[in-house]
């Protein structure tokens, strides 16, 4: 079993139902599902750098990750509609707990120049979104495969209400917010 996944079950559940005063432990909010993405550019043009997304993208969530087309043609942008534009995997059950695991304890802190999360970035119904620059600060990416640095979108989804509950969930999990 993943390690956040026991914590949950052991320290975050009693503590949240003291804390909002939940009589019922699957009242709780629960991690729901973790959503990464990642915008590969002119993919169109050098199919190389698809291929190195999508290893890329496989070998930090261990899952193969879908390739995202674009809906509409954008002339600023050269992109025609039906273009593959980005990668997206959406993890759920034990490789999301595995990821969280190592998200939280191998990758935020290997961030350039880190003073915390930001805990603004939450939408309001309990779901927190963050981006990382590079795909390099993941310790299963080898770097001298590595062609171009992209950056990527972490959506972490609750089945939390409210953004208090949410954040109280993630800071017993361990994430480092900020303290402003």
């Amino acid at each position: 079993m993943a390690r956040v996944l026991d914590r949950y079950k052991n320290e975050v559940v009693p503590r949240m139902m003291e804390r909002f005063g939940y009589t019922n432990r699957m009242a709780v909010p629960r991690l729901d599902k973790i959503v990464v993405n990642m915008g590969v550019g002119n993919a169109h043009e050098e199919k190389a750098r698809l291929e190195e997304g999508q290893r890329d993208l496989a070998a930090i969530t261990g899952q193969r990750p879908v390739v995202a087309r674009a809906r509409k043609s954008v002339a600023a942008f050269k992109i025609r509609e039906g273009f593959e534009v980005g990668l997206k995997v959406t993890l759920r059950g034990r490789r999301m707990y595995e990821f969280l695991d190592r998200l939280i304890s191998a990758v935020i802190p290997r961030l350039r120049d880190f003073r915390g999360l930001s805990t603004s970035s939450f939408d309001g119904r309990g779901n927190y979104s963050m981006g990382i620059g590079e795909q390099l600060v993941f310790p299963e990416v080898k770097v001298d495969d590595v062609q171009v640095v992209q950056g990527m979108d972490i959506t972490l989804c609750t089945t939390a209400r409210t953004d208090e509950e949410a954040l109280e969930l993630f800071g017993l999990f361990g994430m480092p917010f900020s303290r402003s």
